[in-house]
């Protein structure tokens, strides 16, 4: 039970942190665009089950992909969709920990 708390949790914290830190003159802007990319995960309705704890949903769920983070990566790197970008990437990158998190400590 956790994992999964934890994992949410840092969902809100880590984009804090990064808007915080890289964007501080426009941080809650900036915070709020990166809690919108966390729509992201809409992509889990397409799941049976929608909600499985023992799944990584990197490479399963359609937005998941390396394609998609990729184009991501992308999108970090364009000015006018860095904040976007930026916060698909944490995304995705605490969706990998969460992935490490049930291979080593479950």
């Amino acid at each position: 039970m956790i994992r999964p708390v934890a994992h949410l949790l840092l969902h809100v914290v880590v984009p804090g942190a990064a808007a915080r830190w890289f964007f501080s003159e426009r941080w809650k802007k900036a915070w709020l665009i990166m809690m919108l990319t966390m729509l992201v995960d809409l992509d889990h309705l397409l799941a049976d089950p929608i909600y499985d704890p023992g799944r990584c949903g990197i490479d399963f769920h359609p937005l998941h992909t390396y394609a998609a983070l990729m184009i991501y990566t992308v999108l970090g790197a364009i000015p006018k969709t860095r904040l976007v970008g930026l916060g698909l990437l944490i995304h995705m990158a605490l969706d990998g920990l969460d992935c490490v998190w049930m291979k080593f400590l479950v």
